[in-house]
């Protein structure tokens, strides 16, 4: 895992983007204007990486395909968090998401309080559909510091340990490669 500072060039940007657009183009579970928000920083901080600019939301919806580096089409699910990524930490993706034509998605989590991103880790979508596990909407989750939430809609989970590692931007870009 690694962790850089968002610049507020980017969040300021990302704000606005998600006032002009709506980035939830499912038929359920849209997220709320500020699920998409962290979502939208967090692709657009790894999109940086990629010298690619930011997210712009005018050409619609993107079918989860985030970016294209290397040939290979890539997601980026970020979650929203207050306190900073531990390893034994769990990432979500919900199931309805799973059709999308995607080779790897790229796991991170955004400090809103600290405004930083962490880079959790990358999996290939193959490797993702092994090592998932599956929780039907409805279902009770206990989170790393014992807490609990419902799911409200099917929902997979991995954690961290489960993804590649990755060390910093070059390291991502060379694992990817």
């Amino acid at each position: 895992m690694f962790t850089v500072s968002v610049d507020s060039r980017i969040i300021e940007h990302c704000k606005n983007m998600v006032s002009k657009h709506d980035f939830g183009k499912r038929f359920t579970a849209n997220g709320t204007k500020e699920q998409q928000l962290t979502g939208i920083i967090g692709q657009s901080v790894v999109m940086s990486f990629f010298d690619m600019g930011f997210v712009d939301g005018s050409s619609g919806f993107d079918e989860g395909v985030d970016l294209v580096f290397a040939n290979k089409t890539i997601d980026v699910k970020t979650m929203g968090r207050t306190t900073s990524v531990k390893s034994g930490y769990t990432n979500n993706f919900l199931k309805l998401q799973d059709y999308f034509k995607t080779d790897i998605y790229i796991f991170c989590s955004y400090n809103k309080t600290k405004q930083v991103l962490t880079v959790c880790g990358w999996i290939s979508k193959e490797d993702f559909e092994k090592k998932r596990r599956f929780y039907p909407k409805g279902s009770t989750r206990t989170r790393f510091d014992k807490t609990t939430f419902t799911t409200f809609a099917d929902l997979y989970e991995i954690d961290n340990t489960d993804l590649n590692n990755v060390n910093s931007i070059t390291d991502l870009k060379k694992q990817l490669s």
